[in-house]
């Protein structure tokens, strides 16, 4: 079995996906086979990785984030990185997503008692990843100072005591209060679960970092801990996919360029790192738009993104009235692109006659395309490789949806996937719907269809630009952690 280490935070985005993805990528630099695990995840946004032995069924789902760890690592991804994988899709329910298949809906109260027959998914899962590996970086989920969860954890200090797993405490000073959430996890946690850890780092530090040297005294003597270093913040970091969408709520628009492309945030946005290939794009101008707020009169563009309830948040977008501010983008002579759930919002109806969604049967759709869908229970989920039918360009990107849709407009697909035909185009050309995520990442497709809106674009090699966001995030590491010392407390 391959030596671990793990990191938990303080508390929820304190940024240990990164800090994760960029210590694989500095083990990977010094020639280790390095592997990243995550025993539960929560997030809409997730990933097609491969199901080991399973030639039939084209993948299931993780979390992107651990995607991107892998790519950091320099492997495929695999379900066992992530072996539970929680997709919300109302505030108290879940969609339980085990060894990348859905093992079933909870209410969060249920899934509580649910957790403890997952234990043998996870632990399974551990085995396998750490099969071919030197080194597996675990990442822990929300903080270990939940004690009330304690009993039934899988996510952090459950699993971390059962694997036998080290751990180093992640901090986040740029929210405040840092030396009071170090000191306190330590002050909360059982003796059992403090001596799981082997000590700390600090992480998000803007400024003069020996303004903290008294800081770093204090936790030493209320806790006792080591302290790993004390990271900047990684600019670079901004360059990664962002796997959380507390995130967009903290997104500032990098000012007035060609175009502005709006993206409505759903209530259960999904994978909306399908716009980050544009945002990187030096003419284009990427605003999500938060609920409450019109859609900008001034956008060229209107990406609606994918959906974990594509009924629930299709109700929502009109009574926000974004209904409203599309049909009159629509008039002005706007462009519209719908991925996934939001290709079927983009329809005449979306019917759920089986209520997999839940209690709604049945929703009006914008009315763009001359398309309907149906929701089905089972779910296509693969990884693909296609062809625009506009510009006959190659596209590479995956599939996790619900659902089939049917109409005329669907006779103009958008993209030839395998051989069958995706999606659906207006008349006009002007709305265009797919149910393949990725679409933007491929860059002469991104290149041409900017051109068609009069924007110049291309020129970036997106997925390049990833690798070397990662190599600048591993590079920080090595400068300001000692990672000889959290490397070398594996076990």
């Amino acid at each position: 079995m391959a030596k671990a280490i793990m990191l938990q935070g303080t508390g929820s985005d304190v940024g240990k996906t990164v800090l994760v993805a960029g210590l694989c990528r500095a083990a990977k630099k010094r020639g280790l086979k390095v592997r990243p695990f995550k025993p539960q995840n929560m997030s809409n946004n997730a990933a097609v990785a491969d199901i080991p032995g399973d030639n039939n069924h084209g993948g299931g789902e993780i979390g992107r984030a651990q995607w991107l760890q892998a790519i950091a690592c320099g492997v495929a991804p695999s379900v066992h990185m992530n072996p539970v994988l929680l997709k919300p899709q109302t505030d108290v329910g879940a969609q339980v997503i085990v060894q990348g298949k859905v093992f079933g809906e909870a209410r969060a109260r249920d899934y509580q008692a649910l957790k403890g027959r997952l234990m043998d998914a996870v632990l399974d899962s551990w085995g396998k990843v750490g099969e071919d590996a030197d080194l597996v970086i675990v990442e822990g989920a929300g903080s270990p100072a939940e004690i009330n969860l304690r009993s039934r954890d899988i996510a952090n200090m459950g699993f971390a005591t059962r694997a036998n797993v080290p751990v180093v405490l992640v901090g986040d000073i740029d929210r405040g209060g840092v030396i009071a959430s170090v000191a306190g996890t330590h002050l909360i946690l059982p003796e059992e679960d403090r001596r799981m850890i082997v000590g700390y780092l600090i992480n998000k530090f803007r400024g003069d970092v020996s303004l903290f040297d008294d800081g770093l005294k204090a936790i030493e003597k209320f806790t006792g801990w080591r302290c790993f270093g004390v990271v900047p913040w990684l600019k670079a970091a901004a360059r990664l996919p962002s796997e959380d969408s507390v995130v967009l709520e903290r997104l500032v628009s990098g000012g007035k360029r060609a175009l502005k492309v709006a993206v409505p945030m759903l209530g259960r946005i999904a994978n909306f790192d399908d716009l980050d290939p544009l945002k990187a794009e030096p003419q284009v101008e990427v605003v999500f738009v938060p609920q409450g707020k019109p859609l900008p009169a001034d956008a060229g563009l209107v990406v609606i993104p994918g959906s974990k309830s594509t009924i629930g948040d299709l109700l929502k977008f009109r009574e926000n009235g974004w209904d409203r501010d599309i049909a009159v983008h629509r008039k002005r002579g706007g462009h519209v692109v719908g991925i996934c759930g939001g290709f079927q919002m983009l329809g005449r109806v979306v019917r759920d006659p089986d209520g997999i969604e839940g209690s709604v049967k049945e929703a009006e759709g914008l009315g763009l395309l001359d398309i309907e869908t149906v929701m089905e229970p089972e779910k296509t989920v693969r990884n693909v490789s296609a062809r625009s039918v506009q510009f006959a360009l190659p596209l590479e990107g995956y599939e996790i949806h619900l659902g089939r849709t049917t109409g005329p407009d669907t006779m103009r697909p958008s993209a030839i996937i395998n051989g069958v035909e995706d999606g659906a185009v207006s008349t006009d050309g002007k709305v265009l719907g797919t149910y393949m995520h990725g679409l933007f990442g491929a860059d002469g497709f991104r290149g041409k269809f900017l051109e068609s809106l009069g924007v110049k674009g291309g020129g970036i090699d997106y997925r390049a630009d990833v690798e070397r966001a990662l190599d600048d995030v591993a590079a920080e590491l090595e400068t300001h952690l000692d990672c000889d010392a959290i490397f070398g407390l594996a076990r």
